[in-house]
Formats: structure tokens, C-alpha cells, sequence
């Protein structure tokens, strides 16, 4: 599987996905749509997905001291689909993974999704993990770690991160899915795989070496 390193192509990856014992690693900024995309791919593949953020918070939004043992038992696993976040295990999971897809959409997206996504689960109350919910509009926007403050500052810092990442794992493909019709494209290909080899192995959208 590590055959086909560094940046690849939308179907490239679908093909690599799909091979027995895929540890995929989904990487981006709040609101890019990480989690909704793993669990899509997990139900394609058959791949257990694991929720990091499920891992991390435990109640009153206070992080669980087991979450480094956690996750570390979990990339010990012979497959599986994860984001690729927070500090303390993305060495980790990079480690193990086997292929790293990176969802780098514009940020005026990923920023709405985030404030709408605030408000809607405010509204309704909506529990997240471990009985959490939104700590409300204002500390979102207020304190240093409200989410919609947090997603304006740390808006640009997947580019740095898969620099490094593609430096540290020069062996590791990574497919960059710049716009939603990629994340469609790729979801298409991993739902009917025989248009890998209808269509050509090649997605003339997304260059190799994008």
C-alpha cells in the first residue's frame, strides 16, 4: 500500500482504501467535514471509525487522562479510519496510517459550517460527548478555545502540518480534496468501485503532484 507515496490522485486513493488493512487518517480544519466524511467512508469500507473527539473529552468538557492510551490502542488496530487531530496523538496515528486525506476547503466554508453547526447544536441542546453540549454563541466567539474563535485562528495551519507530516512520512500518500466535487468524486468512486476500472486509474482534476 505505501508504493504510491506523496501526493496522489482522488482515484488513486479510492483504490488504496479499498485494499485489506487501510488505516486512514483524515486530516483538516474545524468544519471541513472530517468526521461526517470518515463515517461515510467507514459504511463503504467496512473500516471501524473512532471519533477522536469522543476519546478526548470526558464530562464538563474536561479531557480524559486515558485519551493518549486510548488512541494509541487504537493504531494498534489492523484497520481503521480516524481524524488526524489533536497535538498530543497525530504522531501516532501518522505513524500507522496508511493513507492521509486531507480536506482543504476554502475557508468562508469551513468557517459557516462552523458557526452554523454552533448555533444549531445551542439551539436544540444537542448532546456532543460524554453528555457535553455548546457552551453557548458567546463563549464560542469569546474564549480563547470557543470554537468559532479557534476555527478563524487556526484557519491555515493544516498546510504546515502536512508539510511536515509528508516530511516525516515521505512513504505516506496523501490526496488533497480541495472542493466538495472531490469529496463527491471520491465517495462516487468508493460506492461503485468498477468505475476505477471504467474510468481510468487517473483523475484529471487533481495532478499528482498537486
Amino acid at each position: 500500500m505505501r508504493a504510491a507515496a506523496g501526493m496522489i490522485d482522488v482515484a488513486t486513493a479510492a483504490t488504496m482504501a479499498q485494499h485489506p488493512g487501510a488505516r486512514i487518517a483524515i486530516a483538516g480544519v474545524s468544519g471541513a467535514g472530517k468526521t461526517t466524511l470518515a463515517q461515510a467512508m467507514s459504511r463503504m469500507l467496512d473500516l471501524p471509525h473512532t471519533e477522536l473527539d469522543s476519546l478526548h473529552w470526558g464530562p464538563d468538557w474536561t479531557p480524559r487522562p486515558q485519551f493518549v492510551d486510548d488512541v494509541t490502542a487504537l493504531v494498534r488496530q489492523p484497520a481503521w479510519i480516524t481524524e488526524w487531530q489533536y497535538r498530543a496523538v497525530r504522531p501516532a496515528i501518522l505513524d500507522r496510517a496508511t493513507l492521509l486525506v486531507w480536506i482543504d476547503s476554502p475557508f468562508p466554508l469551513t468557517f459557516a459550517r462552523v458557526v452554523w453547526r454552533t448555533v444549531r447544536r445551542t439551539m436544540r441542546s444537542e448532546e456532543l460527548w460524554n453528555g457535553n453540549r455548546e457552551p453557548g454563541i458567546r463563549h464560542a466567539i469569546v474564549h480563547p478555545e470557543g470554537i468559532i474563535r479557534w476555527a478563524f485562528a487556526t484557519r491555515k495551519k493544516y498546510r504546515g502540518l502536512i508539510s511536515a507530516a509528508m516530511s516525516e512520512r515521505p512513504d505516506l500518500p496523501v490526496v488533497r480534496l480541495r472542493t466538495r466535487a472531490h469529496v463527491t468524486q471520491l465517495l462516487a468512486l468508493l460506492d461503485q468501485p468498477d468505475r476505477l476500472h471504467n474510468s481510468g486509474e487517473r483523475d484529471r482534476d487533481e495532478p499528482r503532484h498537486a
